[in-house]
């Protein structure tokens, strides 16, 4: 293929900043700084709602820098403030992309080839690669390309729980986003017998991965992704639905109910619907429950009901908190692994 001149592609106002926030190649040494470099400078320095703009540095005296925004303006900053790219367009991000995904190639030639076949079609966004591949290929070996992990379900226990913080935290902080299905861990006020004492329930622990989501940023830029889902069986389904309608418990995560066929059956035919957990005094219930109902159930196991409600109370409940809070979303769990071909 012969090499093709490609027009440039500028970007303005957010999409230039979302570009050089989210996946320009970065210098983590912002001491690097130099007048005429792009940059974007810390405007509001809140630790959970910081603002960035856009600039030009103008002017540097050691560690102090005049930056003149897009806008016009002229601030004044320190270069522990500003985030340092060493991408400024679209091109040089394309030139990267292809080069990495060429270099699997055996030969230097077949190498070059794929390199300028990928940027052609890389070229004026015909093919717009996912936000980890673009941010991290090529980039450092830490990062991961994937954007998005499903991670099993919290065992329930103290060391469980904090396993998987660790493994989640992990994830985030090379770039992907983590799901956690909560509906493993026991209910609100359900018997811890090791500790003589009660459980504080699946959603309060739900506010610890959506607190430590929020103090991690990925990539230097992108804070973590966090989605937190409970099945519609869990006797603090209630609870988990109107979470955000109270501040500050769960604030850095999305959520979404998992909603089986029974349930939806159940709403139409305005049904009543057993909220249950697993009996947790059960000698193999350590070794053996791990968020599975089906599964539990089909070894015999017994199942302790908390609460019977109407199934249309749920979902009238669902309803009404997506009203308020544009939240939660419903997964169709059930049916998505009937209709899925990856079993």
């Amino acid at each position: 293929m012969e090499t093709m001149q490609l027009k440039q592609s500028k970007l303005e106002g957010l999409s230039e900043k979302i570009f050089l926030d989210r996946y320009a190649m970065k210098d983590p040494d912002t001491n690097n700084t130099k007048v005429g470099d792009a940059v974007l400078v810390l405007t509001k320095d809140d630790p959970k709602f910081p603002a960035k703009e856009v600039g030009q540095v103008v002017a540097r005296n050691g560690k102090q820098v005049t930056i003149k925004l897009r806008s016009g303006e002229m601030v004044e900053s320190s270069v522990e403030k500003l985030t340092l790219t060493k991408e400024q367009t679209p091109e040089e991000l394309w030139d990267r992309l292809a080069k990495a995904m060429a270099s699997v190639e055996a030969t230097p030639e077949k190498q070059q080839e794929w390199t300028e076949k990928f940027r052609y079609i890389l070229d004026d966004w015909k093919l717009v690669p996912g936000g980890r591949i673009a941010a991290g290929a090529d980039a450092s070996d830490e990062l991961t390309l994937f954007n998005c992990y499903v991670v099993p379900s919290p065992h329930d226990s103290r060391g469980g729980i904090m396993s998987t913080l660790s493994e989640m935290t992990e994830i985030m902080s090379r770039g992907g986003g983590v799901g956690i299905n909560l509906s493993s861990l026991r209910p609100r006020r359900s018997i811890v017998r090791g500790v003589s004492g009660s459980s504080s329930g699946a959603v309060s622990w739900g506010g610890l991965f959506s607190y430590t989501t929020g103090l991690i940023e990925q990539g230097g830029s992108r804070r973590g992704a966090l989605m937190l889902m409970m099945n519609d069986w869990h006797p603090d389904v209630m609870d988990f639905i109107t979470v955000k309608q109270t501040m500050n418990q769960i604030t850095n995560a999305n959520l979404s109910v998992c909603v089986s066929n029974g349930f939806m059956k159940a709403v139409k035919e305005d049904l009543d619907w057993e909220l249950v957990f697993p009996d947790t005094s059960d000698s193999e219930y350590d070794a053996v429950w791990n968020g599975d109902l089906d599964e539990w159930k089909a070894k015999g196991k017994e199942v302790k009901v908390y609460k019977t409600v109407k199934a249309r109370d749920i979902w009238h409940t669902i309803i009404e908190s997506a009203w308020k809070s544009a939240e939660p979303g419903v997964v169709f769990m059930e049916y998505y692994n009937q209709m899925s071909n990856s079993w």
